[in-house]
């Protein structure tokens, strides 16, 4: 029996494809090993978002030819797509997969133990087909994670995405409904949705009036589904027909991601980013009148080239103005390839440092603010691990909203340690434990 260990980088899509090659894997008689462990066979699946990205990568694959210099290292994913010819040449890579060929690891590998020489990185820009792959676990014991498509058609001008997953695909509805069904015999109760840009499900198909709502209906009509989430949305999509749409469903979490970046328009434009930053108000207005207190979050690069002081304080007003429930803050970072990586104005190191430090303690006050809406109200928790908190025990999960909660685990240590994991428990919000952190009482 051969040994696999691997290593995971990026995004939760990239996860979600990890967890299927270990599947698989697994289903073929590898036994999976933990990274830092000598190994015959090493799996690391690269991201390429920035170049830290890509060093962070290399990285990972000479820490595995390093562990075991006779270990076969596998590198796959968006840096081996973005850049093969380095990854190809790289002394610690002994074989490649490229974006679309995930789900042939395990015959990339026998091919390769048996010498047979193979095309392991395909033309992602010029394919329609979409990876077809299905879990029956997943690493997560709570939160299922399920891919609905890949691709982006966006071509934002710091981002390289579009080059490593190519253009947009959609998962058949007929698949994910499936693959959902048989997470939920398995126990799951919360389902995310997610993909390069899930705003884009369904514009692929050909004469089918299918979208990411009609998708979020069929599955909140299955048995035994309790939560569902959507991954980062374009604003764009969020108009009244859409929010009203979510607001009906049973089981949708009032807690949506619309990535902004930048609220001056004109730092928008040079993005490529194709909304307002009075459109993107507009979304947000939409879904806090047909939610009760939903929680909005977003991304935000500070430093983009040719930002002004001016230019900045509008994205500053305007983060002020919406009050986000969390800002995911970036230091704009060059990213070779990309036509913002050529722009004239690069930011000093220190402005982008001094710009992000505003936002956020902005942040902070703003997050904090929206869990204290909670103290002295009844919440619906998933809980999800037990945990350390202040030298006590306590069972840790997530509201609706996506606000942790904690629960002193004495309350429940009669039924055993496993008591809580993956149950929904109703209780009162009776303050704050940490600044993250609210803390509850069973009803």
């Amino acid at each position: 029996m051969r040994t696999v260990a691997y290593h995971n980088l990026g995004c939760k899509v990239n996860a979600y494809e990890m967890d299927a090659m270990l599947q698989a894997l697994r289903q073929n008689g590898y036994q999976v090993v933990p990274f830092e462990e000598r190994a015959d066979i090493y799996i690391v699946n690269t991201c390429t978002v920035t170049n830290i990205a890509d060093r962070k990568s290399r990285q990972m694959l000479h820490k595995a030819k390093k562990t075991n210099p006779e270990g076969i290292v596998v590198a796959v994913g968006c840096y081996v797509q973005s850049d093969t010819q380095a990854v190809g040449s790289d002394s610690a890579v002994d074989l490649m997969g490229g974006n679309n060929r995930k789900k042939d690891l395990v015959a990339i590998l026998e091919n390769y133990f048996e010498g047979i020489s193979q095309e392991s990185v395909i033309d992602i820009n010029h394919t329609a087909e979409y990876e077809e792959m299905r879990l029956t676990t997943t690493e997560e014991h709570t939160r299922a994670y399920i891919k609905i498509q890949d691709g982006c058609n966006q071509f934002c001008t710091y981002c390289m995405i579009p080059y490593a997953r190519g253009r947009v695909r959609s998962r058949k509805k007929s698949d994910v409904i499936e693959e959902i069904k048989g997470l939920v015999r398995t126990g799951y109760k919360e389902f995310v949705l997610t993909g390069i840009h899930i705003s884009s499900y369904g514009m692929d198909f050909k004469g089918q009036q299918e979208n990411l709502l009609t998708l979020a209906q069929a599955i909140d009509g299955i048995d035994g589904v309790e939560r569902l989430r959507l991954g980062s949305l374009e604003p764009r999509i969020v108009t009244e027909e859409f929010a009203e749409g979510l607001a009906k469903l049973r089981h949708i979490c009032p807690h949506f991601h619309l990535s902004l970046q930048s609220g001056c328009e004109t730092v928008l434009r040079r993005m490529n980013r194709h909304y307002t930053p009075e459109e993107y108000l507009r979304g947000v207005e939409c879904l806090r009148h047909v939610f009760d207190h939903p929680a909005i979050t977003t991304d935000i690069i500070v430093g983009f080239p040719g930002e002004t002081p001016e230019e900045f304080e509008q994205t500053r007003q305007f983060a002020a103005d919406v009050r986000f429930y969390e800002m995911h803050i970036f230091k704009y970072s060059k990213r070779k390839g990309t036509k913002a990586a050529v722009m004239p104005g690069q930011i000093p190191e220190g402005i982008k440092t001094q710009r992000s430090g505003v936002l956020q303690c902005m942040e902070l006050q703003d997050s904090k603010d929206f869990r204290a809406f909670y103290v002295g109200s009844d919440v619906e928790v998933l809980f999800e691990e037990k945990k350390e908190i202040g030298g006590q025990e306590y069972w840790v999960g997530h509201t609706r909203e996506y606000v942790k909660v904690a629960l002193l685990s004495r309350d429940n240590s009669h039924e055993g340690p496993e008591y809580l994991q993956n149950r929904l428990i109703s209780g009162k919000i009776m303050g704050f434990l940490q600044n993250d952190v609210l803390i509850m009482e069973c009803k």
